[in-house]
């Protein structure tokens, strides 16, 4: 009997269709196609060129998926750093039940001053000079040091100017050796006629005129990382940390966009080229090492310190070690929240060539970092020397050369 090509073809069609569907149902899950520069539906991921799938058991969380890694990679772990280190950037306190345990911790990390932000921060001007005066009175006199602070309320007066310069003065007088700035300047600080107070406003140049004078800088901490200030969805890098903490995020409907915040601090520099300005965490620029160059190079009474996000230079090592070497002289040490266990995460990304290892917060960064193996002469200018140069007020003698 002769059977035709249509019989033929359509046999042949049956049958594999027959052998995808037997496959699929060995392992292989039925496929979505998508069109070039579309996303795969919910749930499902790209695997094959325009091809989606979904797995066949249920996946896990984002939490509970905790894939353990097969890379045998080499270890230089590093307790203590390479050299004598300043914190310019920490939140502790600092009292006679845990000074003597910090001390110890510190001698351990090769942490010779850590200097705390918040003296001042709690009680205001008070709080700041007994807490100073304690400080003078024990044998650790050498290893503390504090910033001064300021307050908004009343901001763009008379009152509150004459207020705020005669405070900081003092603090100064007391013992402060910078003043430090903290975030709601421009996203929650209201001046005394209700507006938002903009971290350019020129009703803040006293105060920066101020430590032009005394020649303290100005360590100040505006926005936060950009992912903050974005829909938190699927496509932002923080979508953890933004669910387990949500006071972090930003809304546009109710507060300022990143650009905008950042924007006035940036023309705020500029326009006080006689004060010397610490960004904090990298400006939160860590995430475009362009950017940091261009305006390195733009404003030069501007230095940076790397508080709070080690994870951008552990990601993209290599241009991160270009970026510190260019810059040597511009960028400081800061941790931000004391927590001792976390020192040594620093002084492996910054010390050695190791790879592929993870960073002490998951939900900051769910990547691995990398090290940068900076050479001795900057680790000396970030660990201290800069340091040193920026803030007359740190103890000046008994370093390396």
């Amino acid at each position: 009997m002769r059977v035709s090509r249509w019989t033929l073809g359509v046999a042949a069609m049956v049958v594999t269709a027959s052998l995808a569907a037997a496959q699929a149902g060995r392992g292989q899950s039925q496929r979505v196609q998508i069109k070039p520069g579309e996303e795969c539906p919910p749930g499902m991921t790209e695997v094959r060129p325009q091809s989606c799938a979904a797995p066949e058991k249920p996946a896990p969380s984002i939490v509970d998926y905790r894939p353990r890694s097969t890379v045998v990679a080499a270890e230089h772990l590093v307790p203590k750093a390479k050299f004598p280190v300043i914190d310019i950037h920490n939140h502790t306190d600092i009292g006679a039940g845990n000074i003597e345990q910090m001390i110890r911790d510190m001698d351990e990390l090769n942490l010779r001053v850590l200097v705390n932000l918040t003296a001042a921060g709690r009680g205001g001007a008070a709080h700041l000079k007994e807490n100073v005066a304690f400080l003078r009175s024990s044998p650790h006199r050498d290893r503390f040091r504090v910033f001064a602070w300021v307050t908004w309320d009343g901001a763009g007066t008379a009152e509150w100017r004459d207020r705020e310069v005669k405070s900081l003065r003092q603090q100064i007088a007391d013992g402060a050796i910078g003043l430090k700035i903290a975030k709601n300047l421009g996203l929650s600080a209201k001046k005394a006629d209700g507006s938002r107070l903009k971290v350019d406003d020129p009703d803040l140049d006293p105060i920066w005129q101020v430590c032009a004078d005394a020649k303290i800088p100005v360590i100040i901490h505006t926005a936060d990382p950009q992912q903050f200030f974005v829909p938190v969805d699927m496509h932002n890098e923080r979508w953890l940390e933004l669910n387990l903490f949500s006071n972090r995020n930003f809304p546009q409907d109710r507060y300022p966009s990143f650009e905008t915040v950042t924007g006035e601090r940036d023309r705020m520099y500029k326009r006080n080229p006689k004060t010397t300005y610490i960004g904090a965490h990298f400006n939160w620029y860590g995430n475009d090492f362009g950017k940091v160059a261009k305006q390195l190079d733009e404003t030069p009474n501007l230095v940076l310190e790397v508080g709070a996000v080690l994870y951008e230079f552990g990601r993209q090592p290599r241009a991160a070690r270009e970026l510190f070497t260019k810059y040597q002289d511009r960028v400081l040490f800061g941790k931000d929240a004391y927590e001792k266990s976390e020192y040594p995460y620093y002084w492996r990304v910054f010390e050695t060539k190791d790879e592929y290892f993870d960073y002490y917060r998951d939900y900051h960064a769910f990547w691995k970092l990398y090290g940068m193996d900076l050479p001795d002469e900057i680790l000396k200018k970030l660990y201290y020397k800069n340091a040193l140069r920026i803030a007359p007020g740190l103890p000046q003698t008994g370093w390396p050369r």
